[in-house]
């Protein structure tokens, strides 16, 4: 069983009302959708529909215990990663998406500093503005085909991003998308693209090599 798995069956015990293996200590709601956080630091996101977004992480629901959020889980049906969900969460370091979630929000992993690697899944169309930046642990990121779209500084400041691989569904990069990502050698840009935005590389002091296309 792959740790995903066992983090989705952990969470699914959670909300049909089976708590032995771990205790809760906060729950609530966002949006539609229903959380629970453990005292092991599993917070499990459950619902059919859309997170609630926040003006800035001090008004998300589990600020209280942001400190303590090691593993965030969104269960099958959650639609999107609120705005700033998970803003300045510098213990979290896994967290599970599903693809039933087609969009992340602004400032969704603003400031994840312990966050290492991240899976998006087929069904995300867009990335928010500032939606990774600074998270400086992440050393890699596969976006999928389904994005079309990476916004305005979405992965700037990720100092430890060594590689990135941009699809050809992507039609724009956002200005500083990847501004300060001084750990980035090399990057191909795809024939999809037709705007790059302003200071979208600035500051890649280890950028060696990048293909423009025509379609630029």
């Amino acid at each position: 069983m792959c740790i995903n798995d066992f983090f989705l069956l952990f969470c699914s015990g959670l909300f049909a009302g089976d708590s032995a293996n771990a205790k809760v200590i906060a729950s609530g709601t966002t949006g539609d959708c229903s959380w629970t956080l453990t005292e092991n630091g599993v917070l499990c996101i459950s619902g059919n529909d859309a997170m609630e977004d926040y003006d800035d992480y001090g008004s998300t629901p589990w600020y209280d215990y942001i400190k303590d959020i090691r593993t965030a889980v969104i269960m099958q049906g959650v639609t999107n990663i609120g705005k700033s969900a998970f803003h300045d969460c510098k213990g979290l370091t896994s967290i599970v998406i599903p693809d039933s979630v087609t969009s992340i929000g602004d400032y969704a992993f603003f400031w994840c500093s312990g966050l290492t690697s991240i899976i998006i899944p087929d069904s995300v169309t867009s990335i928010g503005n500032n939606a990774f930046y600074d998270c400086n642990s992440l050393t890699s990121i596969i976006i999928p085909d389904s994005v079309t779209s990476i916004g305005d500084k979405a992965f700037s400041d990720c100092s430890d991003l060594t590689s990135i691989i941009i699809p050809d569904s992507v039609t724009s990069i956002g200005n500083y998308a990847f501004s300060d990502c001084s750990g980035l050698t090399s990057i191909n840009i795809p024939d999809s693209v037709t705007s790059i935005g302003d200071f979208a590389f600035f500051w890649c002091r280890g950028l060696t090599s990048i293909i423009i296309p025509d379609s630029v």
